[in-house]
């Protein structure tokens, strides 16, 4: 039974100071694909250094490049440029991490705007390049619907770390999306995120930690993915084998729609 960790900062100081051990306890939990997400153009190179790590078929590392919403406001028309070139030199490479942050740091309309145009631009991106994006969406659900909308955008990817409602996740599927359902699910308290891992299908989602954020005093990493599907099955009462197999196939059908 295997497992992939569909969004992972493994370029973030904290892990890749101590990459081989990080990725050896993944391996120990079943723990065999990552997906890892950039955040700003600053990152870019770290990420695709990563690939480098991938000398063998038994874990393998693949990669976003994108603009994190809380860094929007700074991205310039050339940072776009970068970015659709990197993605030219890496074909496999999805779109991310982008989207949209309405709470983080209480932004302004205006914010909210250049927020909204930076994640339309990827989007655009993603449809011209035909790459999976991955998408940060705070208190920001109708918005990025209609982004999609707006751009016309039918690539798919992952609405990742979802903490939303039941509606807002169906609300996300139909834009083409498959539910992220991670690290929230170690905290009891999560109870709508809980709600979603109980009431949908398991082919509408797949697993990550977010590593290595989102736990508190304690870094998170990509070897919490077993726990996670471990909870998500008693809440489901879907057996774990069945939990693997469908988040996986929704990975694999993601990864197979970029580009060779």
């Amino acid at each position: 039974m295997h497992f992939t960790d569909s969004h992972c900062h493994l370029a973030d100081p904290a892990l890749r100071c101590r990459l081989p051990e990080v990725l050896a306890q993944a391996a120990g939990q079943g723990v065999t694909r990552f997906i890892v997400p950039a955040t700003q153009r600053s990152d870019w190179t770290d990420v695709v250094q990563l690939l480098a790590m991938n000398t063998s078929s038994e874990q393998r590392i693949h990669i976003a490049l994108g603009i994190h919403p809380w860094f929007a406001e700074a991205a310039t028309p050339r940072d776009f440029a970068g970015l659709e070139h990197l993605l030219l030199q890496y074909p496999q490479a999805w779109v991310g991490e982008t989207g949209l942050d309405f709470l983080v740091n209480r932004p302004s309309e205006r914010q909210k705007q250049q927020q909204i145009d930076a994640f339309c631009r990827h989007l655009a991106l993603a449809q011209k390049l035909a790459r999976p994006v991955i998408v940060h969406n705070v208190k920001a659900t109708a918005a990025i619907a209609e982004a999609v909308k707006q751009t016309g955008f039918s690539q798919g990817g992952i609405a990742h770390a979802f903490s939303g409602s039941v509606e807002e996740a169906q609300i996300l599927l139909r834009c083409g999306f498959k539910i992220g359902i991670g690290s929230l699910l170690l905290n009891p308290k999560a109870k709508k995120v809980r709600q979603v891992a109980a009431q949908l299908v398991w082919q509408d989602m797949v697993l990550e930690t977010d590593s290595p954020f989102m736990l508190h005093h304690q870094t998170n990493t990509p070897a919490n993915i077993r726990r996670i599907a471990e909870i998500a099955a008693e809440l489901s009462g879907v057996d774990l084998a069945e939990i693997a197999r469908h988040t996986e196939n929704n990975i694999d059908s993601l990864l197979n729609a970029a580009p060779a």
